[in-house]
This record gives C-alpha cells, sequence and structure tokens, in this order.
C-alpha cells in the first residue's frame, strides 16, 4: 500500500496542504522540462511516460480509494498525468510549457465542457479522466497558440 500512497500522492505532494495540485502540476511541468528540453518534442518517450504515469494513476486511484475516499485531494498523480497531457507534441520550451501549466490548471479548476461529469466514473478513472480531458484541452489551445506563434518563440 505504501507503494500506492506514494505514486498517488507524487513522492509526497500530496500531503503538502492547500494548493497541493497546482504543486503536482508544477512538479511535472519541471521534470518535462529537464527531460525533454533538448528534444523536440521527444515523441516515443513522452508518449510512453503520459501513459506509464496514466495507468499508474489509475492503478494506485483503485487502491487508495478505499481508504481515503474518492478523488481525494492527497491524490495529485491526476495533476502529473494532466499536465503531461497538456504539453504533448509541443517543444519543452519555458514559454510553452509555462502557457501549457496555465491552460492546464485553467480547465483543472473551472471544469467546463464534460471535464466535471468524468470525475463520477468509478474508482481511479473517476480519479485521472477529468484531468486527462482538461490536459487535452489545454494541449488543444496550446497548439492553436503555436500555430499562431502567439509567443514569438523562434525555433
Amino acid at each position: 500500500m505504501l507503494f500506492h500512497k506514494l505514486a498517488a500522492t507524487v513522492f509526497g505532494i500530496g500531503y503538502l496542504g492547500k494548493g497541493v495540485g497546482t504543486v503536482a502540476a508544477f512538479f511535472a511541468a519541471v521534470v518535462w522540462y529537464f527531460l525533454f528540453r533538448d528534444a523536440n518534442p521527444a515523441l516515443i518517450s513522452s508518449l510512453l511516460l503520459t501513459f506509464v504515469v496514466t495507468a499508474l494513476g489509475v492503478w494506485s486511484g483503485n487502491k487508495v480509494e478505499p481508504i481515503w475516499g474518492k478523488d481525494h485531494s492527497r491524490v495529485v498523480i491526476d495533476e502529473v498525468a494532466g499536465l503531461f497531457v497538456s504539453v504533448l507534441f509541443v517543444p519543452a520550451t519555458l514559454q510553452y510549457l509555462i502557457a501549457g501549466f496555465i491552460l492546464f490548471r485553467f480547465f483543472d479548476i473551472a471544469k467546463p465542457l464534460l471535464i466535471r461529469k468524468l470525475e463520477a466514473l468509478p474508482g481511479g478513472w473517476g480519479v485521472m479522466a477529468d484531468d486527462m480531458l482538461a490536459g487535452i484541452y489545454a494541449n488543444i489551445i496550446l497548439h492553436v497558440i503555436i500555430w499562431l506563434n502567439l509567443l514569438n518563440v523562434k525555433f
């Protein structure tokens, strides 16, 4: 059970108190930057990492829910996976990661366009699915920003 608690809380971030979702998403952005800053983007490894974190989130969410309750605030692996989705297929520059972070947190907190409904899914799926959709929405908007070159990033 310790493994699942560590995974679900992302090495204890979930125990920090208020704002842990934002802290976990920021941690994810930093990890992403250091892993992929020299790649433009590393397709296979970024997809694999996102898939593994998402699968681990569903698995650990299923394990900790009977102890902590449905989608407990300590569980922040969903924020990590959601942030990863929001920056998939995007160059890992500081500007894009900051934009992806802001967009993801907006969609994760506001929960528009069916995001809130996904929380009702059972177990770990309910924990992860809403953040996955928030990440997808953030990713789409981030790609529009890149396409329009609104951040004036030179390649």
